[in-house]
C-alpha cells in the first residue's frame, strides 16, 4: 500500500511544479516496474495525483504572475480566460485532445492558469485524456525499462524539443498577444510591456 502512496504523491508532485520536468507517467512506470505494482492501481492513484497536481498548479500560478506582470496584462489574461470559458465544449475538447498526444502539459495549464479559466472545466478531460495516454505509456514501461540506453537518447529527441519550442510558442503568445485588441477588434497586437 505504500507503494501507492508514493506512486500518488510522486505524481502530484512532478505535476505541481511549473516548468516542464519529467513526465508523471515515468514515475508511474518506475514504481510498477521495480516494485512488481499492480498496472491499474497504478494508473487510477497515478493519474489522481497528476490531476491534483495540475489542480494545485492553476491556483497558485495566477497569484505568481500577478505578482511579475502589470496590472494591465493581468487584467487581459482574466479576460482570455473568461472569453474561453464562454465557449464551453471547446476547452474540454482541447484539454482531452492535449492529453491524447505525446507533448508535455505543462504549458497547457500554465497558460489556462495564467488566463484564470475554471479549473473544473478542465480537470475531467485532463483526467480521462492523461488515463489514456498514461496507460499506454505505463504499457510500454517494460519495454522501456529494458531499453534503458534508448531511452536516455529519446530524452533529447524531436519530440521532447518540439514538446519544449511549442510550449514556450503557447506561454509567449498568452503573454504577448494583446487579448483585448486581438478579440474586441480582430487585430493582432504585440505588447512586450507586462512586467512590473
Amino acid at each position: 500500500m505504500l507503494y501507492y502512496v508514493l506512486v500518488f504523491i510522486s505524481s502530484l508532485l512532478v505535476d505541481l511544479i511549473p516548468f516542464i520536468g519529467p513526465p508523471a507517467w515515468s514515475v508511474m512506470v518506475f514504481f510498477q516496474i521495480k516494485f512488481n505494482l499492480n498496472i491499474w492501481l497504478v494508473l487510477v492513484v497515478g493519474v489522481m495525483g497528476s490531476a491534483l497536481g495540475r489542480y494545485l498548479m492553476t491556483l497558485y500560478i495566477p497569484k505568481l504572475t500577478s505578482k511579475v506582470i502589470n496590472e494591465k496584462k493581468d487584467a487581459e489574461l482574466k479576460f482570455l480566460g473568461e472569453k474561453l470559458s464562454g465557449e464551453k465544449w471547446k476547452i474540454p475538447l482541447i484539454v482531452f485532445i492535449y492529453t491524447l498526444i505525446p507533448m508535455p502539459t505543462t504549458p497547457l495549464f500554465t497558460a489556462i492558469a495564467m488566463a484564470k479559466i475554471k479549473t473544473m472545466v478542465v480537470i475531467p478531460p485532463f483526467f480521462v485524456g492523461k488515463f489514456i495516454s498514461d496507460m499506454v505509456m505505463v504499457y510500454l514501461g517494460k519495454y522501456a525499462a529494458e531499453n534503458t540506453i534508448d531511452i536516455m537518447h529519446g530524452l533529447i529527441s524531436w519530440k521532447a524539443i518540439l514538446g519544449l519550442v511549442f510550449g514556450l510558442i503557447l506561454i509567449s503568445a498568452v503573454l504577448f498577444i494583446d487579448w483585448y485588441t486581438l478579440l474586441l477588434k480582430k487585430k493582432l497586437k504585440l505588447n512586450f510591456s507586462i512586467w512590473k
